[in-house]
C-alpha cells in the first residue's frame, strides 16, 4: 500500500492530508500522537488530485463557503468505529450531539465510553466532524488537537455548546 500526503495550513494549525489511491484516509494534526492513526509508509505528493480536492474543500470550509464535503473516503478501523464515524457525518453543520446521543443513534446506548474512544481515533477529523460531539453537560470535552481547536471549529460553524450557550 502506498499512501500519499500533503501538508496544508489552516486556522487550527498544519494539517497533513493522507490518501490511498483516490480516497482520503486521514487528516493528521500538527502534534499528532503517532499511534492514534496507524498508516503505512507515506510519500509526499503535492499534486495528488484527491489531496488537492481536499485542500480546496477545506479552504472553502474554513472561509465559511462550504458546509459539507464531497470526496471519497476510506475509513480504516473496526466495524464499531466505522459506525461511530458514519454517525459523525450525519451531524449537521453548526449542530452538536452528545456521546450518549451518538451511542443511542448507532444502537449501542450503553457504549458511551466506547463511542468516546472511537471518536478519539477518528482518522478523518473535520470531514467526519468529531468536533461536533460534546459532553452530556453541554461542555466541550476531549479533542485530539485540544479544546481550543474544537472551540475554533464549532465557532466557525456558529454552533452553540455549554450550559450558558445551550440554555
Amino acid at each position: 500500500m502506498h499512501y500519499s500526503f500533503k501538508t496544508v495550513g489552516s486556522p487550527v494549525g498544519k494539517l497533513t492530508l493522507v490518501a490511498l489511491d483516490s480516497e482520503l484516509t486521514a487528516i493528521l494534526w500538527e502534534d499528532e500522537r503517532p499511534a492514534r492513526v496507524r498508516l503505512g509508509p507515506m510519500q509526499e505528493d503535492k499534486a495528488s488530485a484527491v489531496l488537492c480536492l481536499v485542500e480546496d474543500q477545506l479552504g472553502e470550509y474554513f472561509s465559511g463557503k462550504r458546509q459539507c464535503f464531497d470526496m471519497r473516503l476510506r475509513f480504516v478501523g473496526t466495524e464499531f468505529q466505522k459506525k461511530v464515524w458514519g454517525a459523525l457525518r450525519d451531524i449537521p453543520y453548526g449542530e452538536t450531539r452528545t456521546y450518549a446521543e451518538i451511542a443511542a443513534g448507532i444502537g449501542h446506548p450503553t457504549a458511551v465510553r466506547a463511542v468516546g474512544a472511537a471518536n478519539g481515533r477518528n482518522p478523518i477529523s473535520i470531514i467526519a466532524p468529531c468536533h461536533r460531539v460534546i459532553g452530556s453537560s453541554g461542555e466541550l470535552t476531549g479533542f485530539t488537537c485540544g479544546l481550543a481547536a474544537k472551540e475554533t471549529l464549532l465557532s466557525l460553524e456558529g454552533a452553540s455548546w455549554g450550559r450558558a450557550k445551550r440554555g
